[in-house]
């Protein structure tokens, strides 16, 4: 006979009159825990029912979990919400594991308020047994289903830099570590993505030790041990995602030498044949970005001359000769060079940084004929600078606010320092010996509230093979520019302000590419 709304408010009458002397009166609790085979008003009564008594029956534990469990399985959304939202006051001793592991599962809801519950409830076990949640849910990032092991891993990487100290004990945090080490032996790009989310916001990790910690986990990732094989748009996706994983981790401490070096090495012989791995994505020069930007924290290397030499190089090759003149002193009519000024700053802020560690590189290490034939390269890119430079500040002059922020000065902004920057560097090489002092901020890095969007009064700087002389030339358009000096026609990239690529998305394709593939795993309710 079924069990009818009546029969549960009697027994729920039963139990709340025995106070503390409940044992006695485990029929009662039976007839409640048979209410989630009656109606949707017996069920919800049910939910709510059999957590509040469920401490005072220990022998009768697992039917009550079990009966829970039914319900939060219901056809009806409704039941399904009231009773995940009592979860949580099972969660005592040895069934915190079982609760945790099934919350996790539950995750894989479609219903929003339905999963926002169940996202609370796990916060709530979080705060009863902080270590016994996060064994749960690590149970099914490793062995549950790929939609089950998907919104875990998005779970911590949202959720644990919520929960308060308390909560999130130095025991409970290297607990996480240690697990999320287990799972990164066979991750998807975005799953690496995440976790490295989670242990590098990680209190315990916030040290030098613990950052370098942090490295040690992306080289392994990044197999660095390993050759480039540069058609395969996958092993430079792991590439790209492991370095801007570790960029923000290098310092003055924590150093970012074998990435510099396998970029010298393995990336940089390969550059012009790197399979790109987004299509709209212009893969040399977010190779030759993140080389920049992580140049700054290398440090001893057991190859630099060697590393300095494929730095310059690359360089020589973004550099062009001047054309050839004719008889009149006029250019020829071939084509003229390409300035690749996104490049080019990328290339010698790499190979500025690296020369202070070498700084008689290319008075000693390089032969006369290739030093000679680099600063012939470097004055006409200087020349040519000055032009651009001149021609930008011209079109900046006066422009504030609204003005500045349309995409076509947006563009000049960006072009404007990154002129400057490569200006400023190749100064530093024409002094004799060569200097490695100046600093300058890389074009897409955020703006220093010290710079000046405003354009100076231009300098007319000309660069020459000897060093460089001053004289002020007043703003000229284009085409008077040109009567005094015919410019190479520039390039700067379409993305030329910021990273793109991060956003799009990540890796490519689904589990079972870029980072590993992982087993599909059979469907059904395993708790």
């Amino acid at each position: 006979m079924a069990v009818t709304i009546e029969d549960l408010y009697r027994s729920y009458g039963v139990l709340a009159d025995a106070k503390d002397n409940l044992s006695p009166h485990k029929d009662a609790y039976q007839v409640i825990l048979d209410g989630v085979k009656g109606g949707p008003k017996e069920k919800r009564l049910a939910a709510q029912f059999i957590p509040k008594f469920f401490s005072s029956f220990p022998e009768l534990a697992d039917s009550a979990i079990n009966a829970q469990l039914d319900l939060c399985e219901d056809e009806d959304v409704s039941i399904r919400r009231q009773a995940i939202k009592e979860l949580p006051r099972f969660a005592t001793g040895e069934n915190i594991l079982r609760v945790a592991d099934i919350l996790t599962q539950l995750l894989q809801t479609d219903d929003t308020a339905e999963f926002n519950q169940v996202n609370a409830s796990l916060i709530a076990i979080f705060k009863i047994d902080a270590k016994g949640t996060l064994g749960g849910l690590f149970s099914q990032i490793l062995q549950g289903e790929d939609i089950v092991r998907e919104r875990a891993i998005k779970f911590l990487s949202t959720k644990l830099k919520t929960l308060p100290e308390d909560v999130m004990t130095k025991e409970v945090e290297d607990y996480v570590f240690a697990e999320t080490k287990k799972v990164l032996e066979d991750v998807t790009g975005e799953e690496f993505v995440l976790l490295m989310r989670v242990v590098s916001g990680l209190r315990v990790l916030q040290t030098v030790n613990g950052r370098q910690q942090l490295v040690e986990l992306v080289v392994e990732q990044a197999f660095l041990e390993q050759a480039l094989n540069p058609a395969d748009p996958d092993t430079v996706d792991r590439l790209l995602q492991c370095t801007r994983q570790a960029l923000p981790l290098f310092s003055k401490n924590v150093h970012s030498t074998r990435f510099v070096t396998y970029f010298c090495e393995h990336v940089l012989p390969n550059l012009s044949s790197l399979t790109s791995p987004v299509a709209e994505l212009d893969i040399q020069l977010e190779v030759l970005k993140l080389l920049a930007e992580m140049s700054p924290f290398c440090g001893d290397m057991e190859k630099l001359e060697a590393n300095l030499n494929m730095l310059f190089t690359k360089l020589l090759e973004f550099m062009p000769l001047p054309p050839e003149e004719v008889e009149n002193g006029e250019n020829s009519a071939s084509e003229e060079p390409k300035l690749q000024f996104s490049y080019v700053e990328c290339l010698l802020f790499g190979f500025h940084q690296l020369g202070k560690k070498l700084p008689d590189f290319l008075l000693e290490k390089v032969d006369a004929e290739r030093l000679k034939d680099f600063k012939i390269r470097l004055q006409y890119f200087a020349r040519g600078l000055q032009v651009y430079i001149r021609q930008l500040r011209v079109a900046l002059q006066g422009k504030t606010g609204d003005a500045l922020k349309t995409d076509e000065n947006k563009i000049k902004v960006v072009a404007l320092k990154i002129t400057n920057n490569i200006n400023i560097l190749i100064k530093d090489l024409f002094h004799n010996p060569p200097s490695f002092k100046s600093t300058i901020t890389l074009s897409w890095k955020p703006v220093q509230k010290s710079e000046a969007v405003a354009p100076k009064r231009p300098s007319g700087e000309e660069i020459g093979s000897g060093g460089s002389t001053k004289k002020q030339v007043s703003p000229l358009p284009r085409r008077d520019a040109r009567q005094i000096y015919n410019p190479p026609s520039g390039k700067y990239s379409a993305t030329i302000g910021n990273f793109t690529y991060e956003q799009r998305g990540g890796f490519r394709g689904s589990r079972g590419r870029g980072f590993g593939g992982r087993g599909n795993r059979s469907r059904g309710r395993i708790y």
